[in-house]
């Protein structure tokens, strides 16, 4: 799996805070060699989701495989194991790409180097 990926992954069952079951998520992480671990956002096609701080609305397209106007969050950034990806469905465009990276920048920069 590459950065900017679109799979659908298994997300364990949790409270009702937390997304979970299948579903589609952005890799975020720089390709590591024999890493079991990825860095996932997962993605809804909740668009209430864009309520919460540190979102991305992503248009579906034939490149990024997504069936529906879709809601990346990046507050719900998150490793799973490489064992829960059941399939690629398409590829991030940098536009969007960029704008996640700027939201887990943002939402991880210490509150010092925010002034």
């Amino acid at each position: 799996m590459a950065r900017g990926d679109i799979l659908i992954v298994g997300l364990p069952e949790s409270d009702k805070r937390e997304e979970k079951g299948n579903r589609p998520a952005i890799a975020v992480q720089t390709d590591v060699v024999n890493s079991p671990m990825l860095m996932i956002v997962p993605v809804t096609s909740s668009l209430n989701a864009l309520r919460f701080p540190f979102t991305v609305k992503i248009e579906p397209s034939e490149q990024n495989g997504l069936t529906k106007p879709s809601v990346a969050m990046v507050f719900q950034l998150r490793a799973i194991d490489r064992k829960r990806i059941i399939q690629k469905i398409g590829e991030l465009e940098l536009l969007y790409l960029t704008e996640v990276d700027a939201k887990i920048w943002q939402m991880l920069r210490p509150k010092e180097a925010q002034d």
